[in-house]
Formats: structure tokens, C-alpha cells, sequence
């Protein structure tokens, strides 16, 4: 039997987004500028603005991913933190439009905070309506579903209003400068969503993938293939062809065509190198741009190299370093050809290797976004070399890499997972897997009965990404 609210006036669900809301119209005199004077663009950042800045950078970076995460495994705290969550970043959104001291000309990054405003709304709506457990039969079961789209567009809403706010605040991406800020801040952030994927994918992604029925190199060789498409038809505008117009138009022709090759080989849950090789490829072109400045030349040549290590990487763990697996189901793997599975159980060193190609690639993006004209041109003014500036940028990319093992080891940890977690080898966080000396293709489908069966073993954790388990508030 369902539960009947007795409220008698509007539901709270729909006056507090109502307030949140409100917000917008209290800012809305905020002065944005389209000129601003030497002494207003070189005035210091005031207390304010820096409050802003850390608030912002905590609530959106580390708060929002880590409710997130605790909203996948329904653990008891997801509820306060993201409630702490909500009430400091409304705090920080009022500090932007309060500040003195340097003033700054009008970008994205201002409408963006306004439009961040509705999936805040939307998802307290979505929070609080769930939590007076009505409608069980009929609403409720598709605003879990809501609810659950919204949470985890968050981290990815987050990183996009950071870029936009470091763009502001430095002014960069304006006239000329536009079509290469695109370029590198989309690129760049897209190897590293690769990077954070794949590190998913090695340590809680595993059984997921053994149950699509489809190797990592099918998705792979799929994102590819449409970044590609993409990729050809967006890099070049006007009617003259610059050297960077062919160069980045042609990677795309690359990606797709390998991609198509990449999908076919990987057919009957097969591995295959494609992806690797197109990755190396990448790198190379990458690498190889001349460039105005010397020091946006090495950083590129860097850039290059990185890629072009973690295609080598992924090429070594795809050939040599494969997990192996016991049969699920007592039956033989009929659909995959078994092209590169030895059969061998490579232990921890092959794990340990197995998550050098995320953080390579974690680090290729942040050197891709940090390669851009202005960025490099304010480097080399401010008289610090290329070294200095990439160890800079490979510090971040540590700290980067650790905040996303440190969320996958809270997924594994936390919430209906911590009694798998507790039972698992508490120094390891790598998916715990059988291990066998038959031959056993790694990423064959395995049925739904099966898939429960080893749930209920000790050697496999119950908990994998894409369980549909019912909502527990």
C-alpha cells in the first residue's frame, strides 16, 4: 500500500528549488563587463573572490563526486553531504557576484553558474520527493531513475564550470584565440574522461564487461570511430587550409577509419591493438607540431610522448599482461577466438601495470590543455622554462589520478560494498578475480545465473558497476 502525504500545502519538494531559484533574480544586478579599464583588470583578487575560488573548487571537485559515489553504493551519508554540498556552493555562488578588486570581462563562466542552478534544483527536488517514499508504484521508480542521471552529470558539470572559471579569470579564449581553446580544452579533457574510465574499467568494471559480451577494445574502437567523425568535420573553417587545419582534420580521417578497423577485429569479445596503435599514432603527430614559441614546442613534444607511453602501455597489457578467469558457467568460451589469451594469472605486478596507461593518459590531457598559446605565452613571459612548468603540470595530474582511485576505492568500500571491501585484502583495490589454468577467454558473457552464482563467492565481490539493485534511501 502506498503512502499518502498529508501536507496540506505546497509539497517542500517544490518550494525549495522554488527558492533556489529565487537566487538568480537576488544576483541578477551583478555587473558584467565588456570594457574594463587598466586599473580594474589589474587590480589583486580580493578575500572574496578567493573564497569564491577554494569553495567552489571543494564543493564542485571533491564533495559533489564523493556524495555521488556514496549515492551509488546508498550509504547513510550521501544524503548529508550532498545536502552540506548544496548549502556552500549557494554560499559560494553569491560570493561570485559580491566580489571587489579585479573585475572581469564577461564569459561563460558566469551564465554557466546560472544554468548549474536548475540540476541543483532538479536533483533537491528529486532528493526530497524521494524521500517521503510516495507514489512507490508509479512516480517513484523513474525519479530514481532521474535522480541518478542527474548525480552523476555532477563531476562532469563541475570540471566544465572550473575550466570556464580559470578561462575568466585569466581571460583567455577571446577573437583568434577561441578556435584553439576549443580544441585543447575539449581534447584535453576527453583523454582525460578516457583515462578515468579505463581505471574504472580495470578496477570495479570487470564483471560489467564480461556480461555486455563485448571486449574493451569494441567500446574503445566505438568512441574512436565517432570522436573521429567529429574530429574531421569540426577542425578546419574558412576556406584556406593552414598546416594546423590538415594536420588536425587528418587525425580525425585516422580515428575513424582505425575505429571502423578497430570494430571488426574486436568482433566475438576478441582484443585487439588498434586503439593502442592509433593512440601511438596520436602522440606522434602530436608531438611533432612546430610551434611559435620554443618552450610550446617542447611542452607538445611532451605532450607527444606521454600519449605515445600510454599507447605502448595498453599495447603491452592487451598482448602480454591479460587478467585470466575461471569458467563461470563449467562450459567453454564458444564466440572469441581466443587470438590473445595465454591462460596465465599475471598477480598484482600485471595489475600494477595494467593502471599505468590511465594515469598516462590522465597526464596527456592536462598537458594538452595546459599547451595552448596564452597559457604558454604568459609561462615564457614570466621567464620559467618548459621543466619547471610540466612537473607543474604532472604534480596536478598525480593529484588528479589519486582523487579518482581514491572515489573507486570509496565505491568498493562504502555503502552495501563495505562488507565485499571488508572481505577483500585491505591494501588491494583492484577487482578481486578467480583465477584458473585452463585458458579461459577473460571477456567472455557470461549468464545473468551464473553472474549470481559468483556473486555469492568469496573470490568475486558482490558489487559491479551497472547493478540494478532497488533504491534504498
Amino acid at each position: 500500500m502506498e503512502r499518502v502525504s498529508t501536507a496540506t500545502g505546497p509539497p517542500l519538494a517544490l518550494l525549495l528549488p522554488l527558492a533556489l531559484l529565487g537566487l538568480v533574480s537576488t544576483v541578477a544586478a551583478h555587473e558584467h563587463h565588456d570594457e574594463l579599464s587598466e586599473e580594474e583588470a589589474n587590480n589583486p583578487i580580493d578575500a572574496i573572490l578567493w573564497i569564491h575560488i577554494f569553495l567552489q573548487a571543494g564543493v564542485w571537485g571533491i564533495l559533489f563526486p564523493v556524495g555521488m559515489v556514496l549515492g551509488l553504493t546508498r550509504s547513510r551519508w550521501h544524503v548529508p553531504l550532498q545536502a552540506t554540498g548544496i548549502a556552500l556552493t549557494l554560499g559560494g555562488f553569491l560570493l561570485g557576484h559580491a566580489h571587489g578588486g579585479r573585475q572581469f570581462l564577461s564569459s561563460a563562466h558566469g551564465p554557466f553558474a546560472n544554468i548549474l542552478l536548475l540540476p541543483i534544483a532538479l536533483q533537491l527536488a528529486l532528493g526530497v520527493y524521494l524521500k517521503l517514499h510516495i507514489h512507490e508504484r508509479t512516480l517513484r521508480p523513474y525519479a530514481v531513475i532521474a535522480h541518478g542521471i542527474v548525480g552523476k552529470m555532477y563531476p562532469i558539470l563541475g570540471w566544465v564550470q572550473m575550466v570556464f572559471g580559470v578561462i575568466a579569470a585569466r581571460g583567455y579564449c577571446r577573437g583568434g584565440h577561441l578556435g584553439q581553446c576549443l580544441a585543447h580544452y575539449i581534447m584535453g579533457s576527453g583523454f582525460i574522461a578516457y583515462g578515468v574510465l579505463l581505471a574504472i574499467m580495470l578496477l570495479v568494471g570487470e564483471t560489467w564487461i564480461r556480461r555486455s559480451g563485448r571486449s574493451p577494445d569494441w567500446w574503445d574502437s566505438w568512441v574512436i570511430l565517432l570522436w573521429g567523425i567529429l574530429n574531421t568535420f569540426t577542425e578546419h573553417r574558412g576556406t584556406n587550409w593552414s598546416v594546423k587545419d590538415m594536420q588536425h582534420t587528418i587525425l580525425g580521417i585516422l580515428w575513424w577509419c582505425g575505429g571502423m578497423l578497430g570494430v571488426g577485429l574486436s568482433r566475438n569479445n576478441q582484443r585487439t591493438v588498434v586503439p593502442s596503435v592509433i593512440i601511438i599514432l596520436t602522440g606522434y603527430a602530436f608531438g611533432d607540431h612546430t610551434q611559435a614559441l620554443m618552450i610550446s614546442t617542447k611542452v607538445h613534444a611532451v605532450f607527444g610522448y606521454t600519449l605515445m607511453l600510454a599507447g605502448l602501455a595498453r599495447l603491452i597489457e592487451v598482448c602480454f599482461i591479460m587478467p585470466s578467469y575461471s569458467p563461470l558457467d563449467g562450459g567453454e568460451d564458444d564466440r572469441s577466438d581466443h587470438t590473445l589469451a595465454d591462460g596465465q594469472d599475471h598477480g598484482p605486478k600485471g595489475k600494477a601495470f595494467r593502471l599505468l596507461t590511465p594515469f598516462l593518459l590522465t597526464s596527456a590531457g592536462l598537458l594538452f590543455m595546459s599547451a595552448t598559446d596564452e597559457e604558454l605565452e604568459f609561462v615564457h613571459d614570466n621567464g620559467m622554462d618548459h621543466v619547471t612548468y610540466l612537473m607543474i603540470m604532472f604534480s596536478i595530474a598525480f593529484l588528479l589520478y589519486n582523487h579518482v582511485i581514491v572515489l573507486i576505492n570509496l565505491y568498493s568500500t562504502s555503502g552495501r560494498n563495505a562488507a565485499a571491501g571488508a572481505a577483500k585484502d585491505p591494501g588491494a583495490i583492484e577487482l578481486s578475480t578467480p583465477t584458473t589454468t585452463n585458458g579461459r577467454w577473460p571477456y567472455a558473457p557470461v549468464s545473468r545465473a551464473a553472474d549470481e552464482r559468483n556473486a555469492r563467492s568469496p573470490l568475486m565481490p558482490a558489487h559491479v558497476i551497472g547493478d540494478d539493485a532497488d533504491d534504498e534511501d
